[in-house]
């Protein structure tokens, strides 16, 4: 093996554990009981994820327009687990129904977007130069994986008699605690009333819990 092969070797390698760590923090943050902050709370996640993948490929990260692709590729996802989270609503039982479907859901997501971007810088391509096109049908191929993938994560962890955990972020994400992060967060609960997932009452009530 030529010490290019190798190189590429160890990134795929890495690659994978990030996308498999981000995969497992994203079923966690799918079972957070607060309406919606589960959706923030992935969406963190996986903006976090292109950051990491970024350094691993010595591809320059952009926020603005990560958030872009995110946006594009998983906007049908996130309108249907934003959906799936309104169970929550349901005292009792809804909250263990809405937290499981959005769970998977979640990790479903962040596995096919993480190929497609794992895919697509291993092709030498950068965060500014998508075929969205091309790149939407690979991530509704990787997401139907992708749901396989969250239910054998999810299993592992039960027959190691660990359990996926309810999360806000990774280790690595923006936290809530700093102005810029709370800026952030407000922006995100604008996008998700600008595309309809919250109402305006629901938008104002996360609003003032964020401020």
């Amino acid at each position: 093996m030529s010490q290019q092969e190798k190189k590429n070797s160890e990134r795929s390698k890495h690659a994978d554990t990030i996308i498999q760590n981000h995969v497992i923090w994203s079923m966690g943050a799918g079972l957070v009981p607060i309406l919606m902050a589960d959706i923030l709370a992935v969406s963190a996640l996986q903006i976090d994820m292109i950051r990491q993948l970024c350094r691993v490929y010595d591809v320059d990260f952009s926020e603005t327009q990560g958030k872009a692709i995110v946006t594009s590729l998983t906007s049908s996802t996130l309108a249907r687990a934003g959906a799936r989270s309104l169970v929550k609503l349901i005292p009792g039982i809804g909250s263990i129904i809405g937290g499981v479907t959005v769970s998977a859901f979640a990790g479903a997501s962040t596995y096919a977007l993480g190929e497609v971007f794992k895919r697509h810088f291993e092709s030498g391509g950068t965060i500014l130069d998508f075929d969205m096109d091309r790149l939407k049908n690979l991530y509704k191929e990787k997401f139907e994986k992708g749901k396989k993938v969250a239910e054998e994560l999810r299993h592992k962890k039960e027959e190691a008699g660990e359990a996926v955990e309810p999360v806000v972020a990774s280790p690595t994400a923006v936290k809530l605690e700093t102005p810029e992060a709370r800026i952030q967060a407000l922006k995100d609960l604008a996008e998700l009333k600008e595309k309809g997932l919250i109402s305006d009452e629901e938008f104002e009530r996360l609003k003032a819990d964020l401020l």
